[in-house]
């Protein structure tokens, strides 16, 4: 297992996110009010709408694009939506947040 330090967590605002490119294609990492962080694929499992511009509240992401909410820990939409967006291990250590790759 191989760990990318990306960034501060104080470089992710809170409730937001931050796009890190990837040769699967771009990873959305969301820190939460808590200053847990998650990271999934840049795209929502509907239409591939960017969840990084999304809203997090909790431990979900509303998708700008139609609404769908997403959760942050499985990547998987929330009932009555179905689908999943890959989800990344994430943590924060030291005041650092790491990518698992």
């Amino acid at each position: 297992m191989k760990w990318l330090k990306l960034c501060k967590l104080d470089e992710i605002p809170v409730r937001g996110s931050r796009v890190v490119p990837h040769e699967d294609g771009s990873i959305a990492v969301f820190r939460t009010a808590d200053d847990f962080v998650f990271a999934l694929r840049d795209a929502c499992p509907h239409k591939g709408g960017p969840l990084s511009q999304g809203i997090v509240h909790g431990t979900r992401v509303t998708c700008p694009m139609h609404g769908w909410n997403v959760e942050l820990e499985s990547g998987e939409a929330c009932a009555p939506d179905e689908g999943c967006s890959r989800r990344y291990a994430a943590q924060v250590d030291e005041g650092y947040v790491w990518l698992e790759c």
